[in-house]
């Protein structure tokens, strides 16, 4: 077996946060609670969105009463992926060489326009969690169709992944990705790992 290839975005002051408009996640930020020369330990608090970072995105996130994040079994993000390169997502490359991996992972680094066809037959696959590399957006009026088609079909998404670690992805592989045992929540920062199977 390869390394393990860690995907997760540092999680520190320059973490980049979503915003658009007049809209933005909330800010991360970590602060000093207690310390080892007054309380006798150490202690920090964090302040962050469920989708800081590297996260993982549950079907109510775009969805009104959708699966919070507590339906996705860690069965489910533990496993072999689909991998489908920019490439392949640009043409509409059907899904021909799927063989039932656990987890479908989409190399659309820095960013891949895909039609409506290629997202269907996506959704298709059994796959229910999906990691997302750059941005895969459809063509559609709705900026979100993917997130939307996703969240309505009851799938789960890993996105905000670290860029310098994308070349090193292997084209198959195995997956590790998993969220804080959160309840109630539309996600969760995730710990993504990924390496490659011998051949």
């Amino acid at each position: 077996m390869s390394d393990w290839i860690d995907l997760t975005r540092p999680m520190n002051s320059a973490l980049p946060i979503y915003s658009e408009g007049p809209y933005a996640d909330p800010p991360f930020a970590t602060a000093r609670w207690s310390e080892v020369a007054r309380e006798g330990f150490e202690v920090w608090q964090l302040s962050l969105g469920t989708q800081t970072g590297t996260h993982i995105d549950a079907p109510s996130h775009f969805v009104s009463g959708g699966a919070c994040l507590e339906s996705l079994s860690p069965a489910d993000c533990i496993g072999q992926y689909f991998h489908l390169s920019a490439a392949a997502l640009a043409r509409g490359h059907p899904p021909d060489r799927y063989q039932g991996e656990r987890l479908l992972f989409l190399d659309a680094h820095p960013e891949v326009v895909a039609s409506e066809v290629t997202l269907q037959s996506l959704l298709a696959l059994p796959a229910r969690v999906w990691i997302m590399a750059g941005a895969l957006r459809i063509h559609s009026s709705d900026p979100f169709r993917l997130n939307r088609a996703l969240a309505q079909a009851g799938r789960f998404l890993i996105e905000d992944l670290n860029p310098s670690e994308l070349a090193r992805v292997p084209p198959r592989g195995e997956a590790v990705a998993l969220p804080l045992r959160l309840t109630g929540v539309s996600g969760s920062p995730v710990r993504l790992l990924v390496r490659g199977l011998d051949a």
